[in-house]
């Protein structure tokens, strides 16, 4: 089965990490197209402004995807270049609307908790109910929440709920999750399948970074379990003040830690990572910071003991299939939504918790990170979590059944 994968052609970030996809086992029957985002490589300010690039998205590109859908299928096109299916994820569900239009099947891609798929179909009857307003300006745990921007807010409730109705007509749902994370999820409809974890393993994989490799031979030095692995995805930012408690919190410990500043992070935050690095005695010491790291492979790795993570959905997915403890410090979205996952429904974690100023202590950071560590019923969870993520990816289990349903219903 061939596939076309569409990306928006103006990211560069996505672009570098597209070699690394086409250099794998199915470059042969994987296409890539690029379409227009609205926004030009050059216009830096407003590709950062999230509020922007997602409006210019919904204006530009439904036009340049339907365009692209007509000319595949012209009569005259090969048979195996034409597009049967459109798969799109919830934030661009506007893709269904244009595969309904030209009577192709279409499918919703949920990258996220499966609590999700409950909370967007219930909108209509939240602000009905006036659980929330038309504005979802309410609970930080609803998957649109972005603290202290609600321009941003308002726009990604709006995303979210234009999603709904597709969720409900869409001839699939996939969801990268797994059955026993969630068994109700699966039954709010009918065309739910799961379908996760996703994961790379050792398949060639896309990366927006450059990844440090030396990070694994530390990691081979260190004892087992002993390790904290410290990253806050590829978008997560902190002020000066914050990135400091958190450098003195790791410093604090007296553990080892694997701690990923991305390259993009501010002038003022990056020197303090260098005054840092220069203040250690020894890798095996304190630490090592890197700008990129393979996470899988770090998380599967016997000398890492615990995750200090943003709650991002791939990053959680990633630390619960290979049974890593985590630490929550989530920023915006549904990570909110994602901590309560982890820490009162899977109880694989603890959540750190912001001072009367709203900063998270070098104190609290330390402190959080000893009680995960010797905290036996997480670290027993988090294993137990992890047996279920490969009894789901296993020959029967309940994620290989789906998406050989998927497969076979598709090719119909």
């Amino acid at each position: 089965m061939r596939a076309n994968i569409h990306m928006s052609g103006e990211q560069s970030r996505n672009k570098d990490a597209l070699p690394k996809i086409q250099g794998g086992p199915y470059q042969e029957r994987v296409k890539t197209v690029f379409f227009p985002d609205g926004l030009k490589s050059t216009e830096l300010d407003e590709r950062r402004d999230t509020v922007k690039f997602l409006e210019r998205i919904a204006k530009v590109m439904p036009y340049h995807v339907e365009e692209f859908i007509k000319k595949a299928n012209q009569p005259e096109s090969e048979k195996d270049e034409k597009i049967t299916c459109v798969i799109a994820d919830l934030v661009v569900a506007w893709a269904l609307e244009i595969a309904n239009k030209m009577g192709l099947k279409g499918a919703i891609f949920l990258s996220s908790a499966p609590g999700i798929v409950s909370m967007v179909l219930q909108i209509p009857h939240l602000i009905e109910a006036g659980i929330i307003d038309a504005e979802a300006l309410s609970s930080d745990d609803y998957v649109w929440n972005f603290p202290g921007n609600k321009e941003l807010q308002k726009v990604g409730f709006e995303f979210v709920r234009s999603g709904e109705p597709f969720l409900r007509t869409s001839n699939w749902v996939l969801c990268n999750w797994y059955r026993d994370l969630d068994p109700s999820a699966d039954g709010l409809l009918p065309t739910t399948l799961s379908i996760g974890p996703l994961l790379a393993n050792d398949r060639p994989s896309g990366n927006m970074f450059s990844e440090d490799l030396t990070c694994l031979s530390w990691l081979d030095r260190q004892r087992p379990g002993s390790v904290v692995y410290v990253s806050f995805g590829s978008t997560g930012t902190f002020n000066s003040h914050q990135f400091d408690e958190l450098a003195i919190g790791l410093q604090l410990m007296g553990r080892p830690f694997l701690w990923v500043v991305r390259p993009d992070i501010s002038h003022e935050v990056a020197s303090a990572t260098d005054g840092l690095r220069n203040r250690r005695a020894d890798d095996h010491q304190l630490g090592k910071i890197v700008q990129w790291a393979p996470q899988e492979k770090v998380l599967a790795h016997r000398s890492v003991g615990c995750f200090l993570t943003h709650c991002g959905w791939n990053s959680t997915v990633e630390g619960i299939s290979m049974g890593v403890p985590l630490l929550c410090w989530p920023h915006m979205g549904d990570q909110f939504y994602v901590r309560t996952c982890i820490c009162d429904g899977w109880k694989v974690g603890l959540e750190l918790k912001p001072n009367e100023d709203g900063i998270f202590t070098r104190h609290e950071i330390k402190s959080k990170v000893d009680e995960l560590l010797i905290n036996g019923g997480i670290r027993e969870n988090a294993l137990k979590i992890k047996r279920l993520a490969q009894m789901s990816l296993s020959n029967g289990g309940s994620s290989s059944k789906n998406l050989e349903q998927f497969v076979a219903e598709l090719v119909l």
